[in-house]
């Protein structure tokens, strides 16, 4: 099956988190010739597939075929892939099924590689991603076998294919502040405790704030506030407690005890209580390594773009590989529809994308 054909094929899966739709069992049946490994979870669906070609490094391509939602506003069924002119529109097609089309055939096309080949899907990366590629990562690190180098084919270009890899990713650190007060009549202040006007003299000093200087590959660590909330939501009553939510994407120079820290700093007064949760801690592959000037390579011999590294975005399952210490880069399709309506991709990047991981497999 030719590349757009999988392609098309793939995108008629409904395969909204966590349900696979059947997917991976015909990738596994698709997938002539590799060794294929099931560890279902939960309702969540993983797939692990290798390929020992002979001695030499463990590479292994990454993704996920579940999809968000379609929501409303599409203008033509969002699993039934619609071809207008070079374009294809369905649910998936940044996100990532151009990607896993493109490496599957990459894969089932190698004749010869110096090592082994290997590919891990998952149907748990759109929801809470506790069942999906970590559990894999997990069996591989049991089983001594996990890869020396990784890409994940997310969408990662920004104005014309090929631009960008992502070489790492910034960590992911939320926050919850409680302030406790007093609830009172707004017309007797004094026999109150207003936490929101306890708070609005800290406010200018943690807003926005960054809390380290970034780095080369690191833009700095902000404390970005998401929601505040008091009150019942009447004009006589002063509230008795204020929650405060916060985000801060960070880099390798901040962790969740300098967040700690930080948010006492400005408290420590006051009567409070703080959650703070990691949910993706972030890593940086270095650019001198052997699948990122590999890759930068194909991608130039292919498009004749010199590409960029970056480490911008949100989080991904690359972050998981980052954990075990592979050196581990992302790299997809331009990025500019993904989860929204008429989402879409062309068949010259899906074409393309596959050349570039033949051709890095092939100089691997």
């Amino acid at each position: 099956m030719d590349t757009i054909s999988l392609f098309e094929k793939l995108l008629r899966f409904k395969s909204i988190t966590p349900d696979d739709d059947g997917a991976l069992d015909f990738i596994q049946e698709y997938m002539s010739g590799f060794e294929a490994k099931r560890l279902d979870i939960d309702g969540v669906k993983n797939l692990f597939l290798v390929k020992k070609f002979s001695t030499g490094p463990h590479l292994c391509f990454a993704g996920h075929v579940d999809v968000v939602p379609a929501g409303d506003d599409w203008d033509s069924d969002p699993y039934e892939p619609k071809r207008d002119g070079d374009k294809i529109i369905a649910r998936g097609t940044q996100d990532m099924k151009s990607g896993v089309a493109a490496f599957l055939n990459a894969c089932l096309g190698a004749k010869d590689f110096k090592g082994t080949l290997s590919i891990i899907l998952t149907s748990d990366e759109e929801g809470d991603a506790i069942n999906g590629t970590v559990k894999v990562l997990e069996f591989l690190k049991k089983e001594n076998f996990l890869p020396d180098f990784a890409i994940v084919a997310e969408p990662t270009c920004e104005d014309v294919f090929g631009d960008a890899i992502k070489i790492g990713r910034r960590g992911s650190i939320n926050g919850v502040i409680e302030k406790i007060g007093r609830q009172g009549h707004a017309a007797y202040p004094e026999k109150a405790n207003n936490p929101i006007h306890k708070i609005a003299g800290i406010l200018p000093y943690i807003a926005g704030v960054d809390l380290d200087n970034g780095d080369g590959s690191f833009a700095p660590s902000k404390f970005v506030i998401t929601d505040i909330r008091a009150g019942m939501e009447v004009t006589n009553v002063t509230p008795g407690r204020l929650k405060m939510m916060f985000n801060i994407r960070n880099s390798t120079k901040t962790d969740k005890k300098d967040v700690e820290d930080f948010v006492h700093k400005y408290f420590k007064e006051l009567d409070y209580t703080l959650i703070l949760n990691q949910s993706a801690k972030p890593f940086v592959t270095n650019k001198n390594s052997k699948v990122v000037t590999i890759l930068a390579d194909a991608i130039r011999d292919i498009t004749g773009v010199k590409t960029k590294l970056s480490t911008a975005g949100g989080t991904s399952d690359a972050r998981f590989f980052g954990e075990y210490g592979v050196d581990t880069v992302e790299f997809g399709v331009i990025n500019d529809k993904i989860h929204a309506p008429n989402e879409s991709t062309t068949i010259k990047e899906v074409e393309d994308l596959q050349r570039i991981f033949s051709k890095l497999i092939e100089n691997f």
